[in-house]
């Protein structure tokens, strides 16, 4: 990589970062603003930036070799730190995504099972006859523009209740996506009051209506828990993997607090982030018509002009570079933290004890030494010698490393299918009048409402 080698930087070289007292005011507004845009700027093409703020070393890491020694190599000597617990403690508990050590690894085990390729495979109709659903809604309402984030977000938490709660019985989808932006909506503000060091209890805009969304959520899978325990239902889903899971250490199940945990962060993270990548995808297609018509003809061709059915969606390879390629412009879950357990070596450089590690994926997928013209939407970067070609971790969507999102397939297939079902048959024009940008909530949505006008497709290519 150009620019200054983490393993030879002093704290005065390029790439270290000393913040004023005006410039960590700053920044403090910038991560209530959008923590996005907190991020050092130096960040975009430099392996790594040092920092001091709210008492704590900061480190953000770009440089994949550092990246894979961070979370990989020493992955054992990293937690998930205050400022996660912080933001998404209140409705995730000790859920898989916000636990650490023992207890982390033995909730991942007991829902491997669910996201074998197999079992996926199994689930392949229900995504795509949800997706179909959705285009259908959409024939019946052909007159207005449609919010794409919210239609997708309807569409994948559509699936993920079916494949893995079995129907949720009565869950309020539509109450149950305004809660988790509720909840969203205010963590600039905890990240921030994090990152200053001020106490948990200080009051901020928003942080009521955060409460009462994580109460609704909450309330409404243990009534689906309590559902289960009292009528089991003879089938296997991720409820009832919850419901027998054993620590292989302790013996120990799973209380009612913890199965909440796990569903409510499988539904956060397993919905969110697909339909935000697929907003994205389909904002970047009505702006890219050239690789949008790629898209459309291998759709055709794979199925042969029938509907899209199971067996098309391995074979759709360019489709899904598409989505990869959205997701490198736009990672649903842009930014990884971690905090030093312990004191430890990455590279040549000390990391003390309780030092905040950051690993801004949004900015290594954009990175100038990484990618060549980052800027530009280009799916051919996912070809497989290209592939081949680049640093493993040059691209995370899924994070890295033993905690990598243990839903990356399942997310994969889901989006292609959605993507094939939706671009056979309808072309979207994306009608926003202001320029898009990303916004971080913890994932990372359009700042404002991304609005796209729904076209039926007639030639199987979309409208010149």
């Amino acid at each position: 990589m150009t620019g200054t080698d983490l393993r030879t930087a002093s704290p005065e070289a390029p790439g270290t970062v000393s913040l004023s007292k005006f410039a960590t005011a700053r920044l403090a507004l910038s991560l209530i603003r959008n923590p996005l845009k907190a991020m050092p700027p130096e960040i975009f093409s430099e392996p790594a930036v040092f920092s001091r703020l709210g008492g704590k070393m900061r480190v953000h890491l770009a440089d994949p070799a550092l990246i894979h020694e961070a979370l990989v190599k020493n992955a054992h000597l990293l937690a998930k730190g205050e400022d996660v617990r912080r933001a998404l403690g209140p409705a995730l508990g000790q859920g898989l995504l916000t636990a650490d050590g023992d207890h982390w690894k033995w909730q991942r085990q007991s829902v491997a099972a669910a996201f074998r390729h197999e079992k996926l495979l199994e689930l392949l109709p229900v995504m795509i006859d949800s997706a179909r659903r959705t285009g259908q809604h959409w024939h019946l309402s052909p007159s207005g523009d449609i919010d794409i984030s919210h239609e997708m977000m309807r569409t994948t938490f559509d699936i993920i209740v079916e494949t893995m709660m079995s129907g949720g019985h009565g869950i309020d989808i539509g109450r149950v996506e305004q809660s988790i932006t509720d909840y969203l909506k205010p963590t600039g503000w905890t990240f921030a009051l994090a990152v200053l060091g001020a106490p948990e209890w200080l009051p901020h805009p928003g942080r009521r209506k955060a409460r009462a969304a994580v109460d609704y959520l909450r309330a409404s899978l243990a009534t689906v828990v309590t559902g289960r325990r009292q009528n089991p239902m003879g089938q296997t889903d991720l409820v009832s993997m919850l419901l027998e899971a054993k620590d292989p250490e302790t013996g120990r199940m799973m209380s009612d607090t913890e199965i909440v945990d796990n569903l409510l962060t499988f539904i956060t993270a397993g919905h969110e982030t697909t339909a935000l990548g697929l907003a994205w995808t389909f904002h970047l297609l009505s702006q890219n018509r050239e690789e949008e018509r790629r898209v459309v003809e291998e759709i055709e061709a794979v199925t042969a002009g029938e509907p899209v059915a199971a067996e098309h969606i391995a074979r759709l390879t360019y489709t899904r570079q598409v989505f990869s390629e959205a997701m490198r412009l736009y990672p649903p879950a842009p930014i990884i933290t971690r905090t030093a357990l312990q004191d430890f070596t990455l590279g040549e450089h000390d990391i003390p004890v309780g030092t905040v590690l950051y690993v801004p994926i949004y900015a290594v997928h954009r990175h100038t030494a990484l990618w060549n013209e980052p800027e530009r939407f280009d799916p051919s970067r996912f070809g497989p010698e290209e592939t081949r070609a680049r640093h493993r971790y040059a691209y995370m969507p899924f994070g890295a490393g033993p905690r990598v999102c243990i839903g990356n397939a399942f997310a994969m297939m889901e989006a292609v299918a959605i993507l094939a079902v939706v671009l056979q048959t309808v072309q979207l024009e994306n009608s926003s009048a202001a320029r898009v940008e990303p916004l971080m909530r913890v994932t990372l949505r359009p700042e404002n409402r991304l609005m796209m006008q729904v076209r039926q497709r007639k030639n199987k290519s979309p409208v010149a």
